[in-house]
C-alpha cells in the first residue's frame, strides 16, 4: 500500500486549515487515527458496550473477549512471552510511574543509584526524582555526545554496582536519537540493575521485541501509534511483576476482600484496579492490526526516507539550526530546529496560517533544552501518512516565515 492509499484511510487529513490543505507534522505528540480504529470504537459503544470479566451476559462476554483479545494483540506486537506480562494503563506516564512507585519503593534505598539521561521526557525524569527524594537514592545522568547520542562508554562509567534502576527512552522525542537499548540493558544487568525503557516514540514506528531487548519493563502509549488517547501499556517481566505490589486498590484487581485483609488477583489484573479502559484497549488492538497490515518495517523505512529528505531540504535554509544526529539512519522520523531570531511559537503560528501543524515549546524536555542552550524549539514529526510534498510545504513555509520576520525587523 503506497502512502497516498494510506492517507485515504485517515479521514481527518482530508480537510483545509486556514484555507490550505492540512499538513500534519505533529505525530510525535499524537498521531491521527485511521477509519478502522474509529469504527472499532464505534462498534464497541454501539454494539456491545458492557463492563468486562464479572458479567456472564452476552454483551459482557463480548466486551471481555474484545478487551482480552487486545491484550493478546499487544503481547504479539512486542513479543512478550505471556499476556500476564501485559498491563493496560492510561499511557507511558502511568506505566513509568507504576514501576517507580511499586518496584522502586520496594527495591531502592539510601545509597542506591538511579540512572537516566539528559534527553528524557519529563515522564521519565520526575518519577525518578521523587523516588530518589523519598528513598535517599542518587539520581545520575549519562552525559550526551555533542550530536545528542549516547556513548556506551559513558553508560558503562555511569552505571555501577550501586545502580538499581536504569531508565532510558528508546527514541528521543526531541533529537530523534535512536538509543542502543539492547546494549544498555546488558550493561544494566551486568551491574545488577533493572532496565526500564520509555518506548513511547519507538513502538509506533519500528518493530519492538522485548525478549530480544531483554529489558525488564517497557512502556508505551496508544495515542502515538494510531490508537485512542487514554490507553497505554506496561510490559514487565513476569518474575518481577509477581513480586510487585499494586498501587491502585479497589474493584477488578481483588481476589478476596475481608474486613481487615484482602488478596489480589493474579497477573495482569492485580495492576488494573477499577473498571478498565475497555474501549481504549479495543481501539489499541485495532490500531495494532492496522499497523501490522502496513508493516512496521515499511513504516520505519518510510520515516527514515522522510527524515533524510527533510534534513537535506531544511539544511539549505540559512539561519536554520537542526538538533540531533546528522545521519538520518541514526534518528527517527522527526526534525527539531530553530530559525534565527524567530521564536518557535511565532514560527508555529505562521506555519499554522499556511495549514501546517508542527509542535513548538520545550517538548516536556526542559533539561534537554538547557543542554541545548535554548528555551524552546520547533519540531516537525512524520508518520506513515506523511509525504515528501508535506516536507516541501514545510520548507516553503519556513522560507516564507523567515522573509516575513526579516521584513518586520
Amino acid at each position: 500500500m503506497n502512502v497516498q492509499e494510506i492517507r485515504k484511510l485517515f479521514p481527518i487529513l482530508d480537510q483545509e486549515v486556514n484555507g490550505h490543505p492540512l499538513v500534519y507534522l505533529d505525530s510525535a505528540a499524537t498521531s491521527q487515527k485511521p477509519l478502522s480504529v474509529i469504527q472499532a470504537l464505534g462498534d464497541y459503544y454501539n454494539g456491545y458496550n458492557s463492563n468486562v470479566h464479572r458479567g456472564v451476559h452476552t454483551l459482557g462476554t463480548r466486551a471481555t473477549d474484545g478487551y482480552e483479545g487486545a491484550r493478546e494483540k499487544v503481547r504479539k506486537f512486542i513479543n512478550a512471552s505471556s499476556t500476564q506480562e501485559v498491563i493496560f494503563t492510561r499511557g507511558t506516564t502511568t506505566s513509568i510511574n507504576t514501576v517507580a512507585a511499586s518496584y522502586g519503593r520496594a527495591n531502592v534505598g539510601e545509597g542506591d543509584e538511579i540512572v537516566i539521561t539528559h534527553m528524557e521526557h519529563h515522564s521519565n525524569i520526575i518519577p525518578w526524582q521523587q523516588l530518589a527524594k523519598e528513598t535517599g537514592a542518587t539520581l545520575k545522568y549519562v552525559p550526551l555526545q555533542e550530536d545528542g547520542t549516547l556513548s556506551l562508554e559513558d553508560v558503562r562509567s555511569t552505571v555501577t554496582p550501586q545502580t538499581k534502576i536504569v531508565s532510558i527512552m528508546m527514541v528521543s522525542n526531541v533529537l530523534g536519537t535512536m538509543n542502543p537499548i539492547k546494549e544498555i540493558t546488558r550493561i544494566a544487568h551486568e551491574n545488577g540493575a533493572v532496565m526500564v525503557v520509555d518506548g513511547a516514540q519507538a513502538a509506533p514506528h519500528m518493530k519492538v521485541d522485548v525478549q530480544s531487548l531483554d529489558c525488564d519493563f517497557f512502556a508505551f502509549s496508544g495515542h502515538k501509534m494510531a490508537g485512542p488517547t487514554g490507553i497505554g501499556v506496561l510490559f514487565g517481566k513476569k518474575n518481577l511483576l509477581e513480586k510487585m505490589e499494586p498501587i491502585e486498590f479497589g474493584g477488578e484487581m481483588i481476589d478476596f476482600v475481608g474486613l481487615q485483609e484482602s488478596t489480589w488477583k493474579e497477573l495482569p489484573w492485580k495492576f488494573e484496579g477499577g473498571t478498565p479502559i475497555i474501549a481504549g484497549a479495543i481501539g489499541l488492538g485495532a490500531a495494532i492490526d492496522f499497523l501490522e497490515d502496513i508493516g512496521l518495517d515499511e513504516i520505519e523505512k518510510h520515516e527514515h526516507h522522510l527524515a533524510a529528505y527533510a534534513l537535506d531540504r531544511m539544511s539549505s535554509i540559512n539561519g536554520l539550526t537542526i538538533y540531533g544526529p546528522e545521519d538520518p539512519q541514526q534518528r527517527a522520523g522527526l526534525v527539531t530546529f530553530n530559525l534565527d531570531d524567530v521564536h518557535p511559537h511565532d514560527l508555529a503560528t505562521v506555519l499554522d496560517a499556511e495549514g501546517i501543524a508542527i509542535r513548538a515549546g520545550h517538548h516536556c524536555a526542559q533539561p534537554l533544552m538547557k543542554w541545548l542552550n535554548v528555551s524552546s524549539t520547533a519540531r516537525a514529526s512524520f508518520y506513515l501518512y506523511n509525504t515528501e510534498e508535506d516536507i516541501d510545504r514545510l520548507v516553503a513555509g519556513l522560507v516564507k516565515t523567515k522573509e516575513y520576520f526579516s521584513d518586520v525587523f
